[in-house]
């Protein structure tokens, strides 16, 4: 006999899920078993059915993604701050907290007040095409650090 489960009782030891709030939420979200190539290929192949493993099926999903952000933000109107290298975000946050509507006790009612894009770099395997020079062939791979959301 199968019993329901929870969303928390599948991803417990799966996934490590962190949220830490003291006027803004950071979501960090990691999957151990995506940190190395036979995960990955697990996961396009097994898990999304794809008939082999290829980074180039990573870009319609980041672009999916960032999608969704967007459309979230244009629907609220909200603004989508970018921090450049160095802007403290508690200064940014303390500004739209100062700008937002109190509540009758003088408090911001809980919302959201604007997303921000922080520029995180992190190790990958991009891929690489071949250079002109060289014969056309399929793209190279290597590690490199990447900036993204």
């Amino acid at each position: 006999m199968t019993l329901p489960r929870s969303a928390a009782g599948v991803l417990a030891g799966h996934v490590l899920f962190e949220i830490e709030a003291i006027d803004r939420m950071y979501l960090n979200l990691y999957q151990p078993r995506l940190q190395h190539g036979a995960g990955v290929a697990a996961f396009f192949v097994g898990h999304r059915g794809h008939r082999f493993a290829s980074s180039a099926l990573m870009a319609p999903m980041t672009a999916a993604f960032t999608a969704d952000i967007e459309h979230f933000v244009a629907a609220r109107g909200l603004d989508l701050v970018r921090f450049a290298g160095g802007k403290r975000k508690d200064d940014v946050t303390r500004e739209y907290l100062r700008r937002a509507e109190c509540d009758d006790r003088g408090l911001v009612p809980a919302q959201v007040l604007y997303v921000g894009v922080a520029q995180e770099t992190a190790a990958g395997v991009p891929d690489q095409q071949a250079p002109a020079t060289r014969s056309p062939g399929p793209p190279t791979r290597g590690w490199s650090l990447a900036r993204g959301w």
